[in-house]
């Protein structure tokens, strides 16, 4: 695609004026973010709202009569209900604030797992979650003695669909799999093993930080049970996300956390707990993290979510062919651009992928390497680590070339000792 094509799609010189932090030399060269899906960063706006809470409104919320203390409660749950919108849940009940999606995935499996799960269940999973995907059923599948198990994938990166097919049966009690790899690039069905679980009578979770931040989300489309996910992926701040759920699963779940303003009423030897969804938010919440993360959905629904979605998916298109060119250079996931988000893993031949990361650096070029918290899929691929590039709707044109030159120019310098 064109740059004019690009441009039409997104203004993203101006957008990219939202963003101070972007506007800085790194080892003397201007910098080219490209880490996004480690974390992304926040607009002045988002920093507005952080800065005018803790100046004007900074109280606790659900307690206080006075003005501070309802402005910030109001304020938070009116955040909730921008959450509620922005992924089509029912009901503002199904939103619950929590520190990210790690935290979001923990407590499914320390809530719904402890109750539900039983010796002999099965928990099927895939090669490519992240490990706040797999620690969490590991340890519920050790405690309960519940069969863990995992979906293969294709060769280029894809769910196996028919060894799924084959693996969901009337043992499952629980299917967990990412929307989006954070390595792979891939974009999962996550409707239709949706609807395989159900046909199973298990409950289908889904590890959004992947996807909530660059296309639109409707839950109820998706018709899975729970959704997690992290603000700071989303131009938010970090330490606040939340997990959906069916109001049917989140009213049979104990809490896992106790005190503060999750409680009705404390008796000598027992108590009883808010309804939903303040049940599971015990303590002092992260108020300024949840009215952050409704400025942030508030600044990304003005661009617009298709819109973010169609401008990835260009930059890769422009980007993913040039990689693919370059001699010696593996790329992890799908060959086709149309089948891969904004997350590119790859690694050059005889050069260790944190050394790539490193001089990239040097040329003021972002990336990370490493095994991106995905252990289990970095075994499957049978290599150590990857270098990955994560683009978003701020990344431009220029910066592909940027991050593309300074490619060449690593390669050249592994290579041959020059720059």
């Amino acid at each position: 695609m064109t740059n004019q094509a690009n441009e039409a799609i997104l203004d993203v010189a101006t957008l990219r004026k939202d963003f101070p932090i972007l506007d800085q030399v790194v080892n003397d060269e201007a910098l080219v973010y490209l880490d996004n899906a480690a974390t992304t960063q926040k607009p002045q706006a988002v920093l507005d709202v952080l800065n005018h809470y803790y100046h004007h409104d900074n109280a606790n919320v659900h307690r206080g009569v006075h003005t501070l203390a309802e402005r910030a409660t109001q304020a938070y749950e009116a955040a909730r209900e921008k959450v509620r919108r922005f992924i089509q849940a029912k009901e503002t009940a199904e939103v619950i604030f929590t520190r990210g999606t790690t935290t979001s995935l923990n407590w499914i499996a320390q809530s719904y797992g402890e109750a539900f799960i039983k010796e002999g269940d099965e928990i099927v999973i895939s090669y490519m979650e992240h490990h706040a995907n797999v620690i969490p059923w590991q340890q519920l599948a050790k405690r309960k003695k519940a069969v863990l198990k995992y979906i293969p994938l294709t060769e280029e990166g894809f769910l196996d669909m028919q060894a799924a097919q084959a693996m969901i049966t009337d043992k499952t009690a629980i299917v967990a799999i990412a929307h989006v790899s954070n390595v792979l690039g891939v974009i999962n069905p996550v409707a239709e093993l949706a609807k395989l679980a159900h046909a199973h009578q298990a409950i289908m979770v889904v590890d959004g930080a992947q996807s909530v931040p660059h296309m639109k989300i409707d839950v109820q489309a998706l018709d899975c049970d729970f959704y997690a996910f992290s603000g700071h992926k989303m131009c938010g701040p970090t330490g606040i996300g939340v997990l959906y759920g069916k109001r049917k699963y989140l009213e049979q779940m104990e809490p896992v956390e106790f005190g503060g303003e999750m409680i009705d009423f404390v008796h000598l030897y027992d108590s009883t707990w808010k309804e939903l969804p303040w049940k599971f938010e015990a303590g002092t919440p992260n108020i300024a993290g949840a009215i952050a993360l409704g400025a942030a959905i508030d600044y990304l629904e003005t661009i617009g979510m298709e819109k973010i979605h169609q401008y990835e998916q260009s930059l890769v298109a422009y980007v993913l062919p040039q990689l693919q060119a370059i001699e010696g250079l593996t790329i992890y996931g799908p060959k086709d651009p149309k089948e891969h988000t904004g997350v590119i893993a790859f690694n050059f031949e005889g050069i260790h992928p944190h050394d790539v990361a490193t001089a990239l650096d040097m040329e003021g070029v972002a990336v990370r390497a490493g095994h991106h918290c995905a252990q289990p899929l970095i075994q499957y691929l049978d290599v150590q680590a990857t270098a990955r590039a994560s683009f978003y709707f701020y990344n431009t044109k220029a910066e592909a070339d940027r991050f593309i030159a300074a490619l060449h120019a690593t390669k050249e310098f592994f290579q041959n000792g020059t720059i």
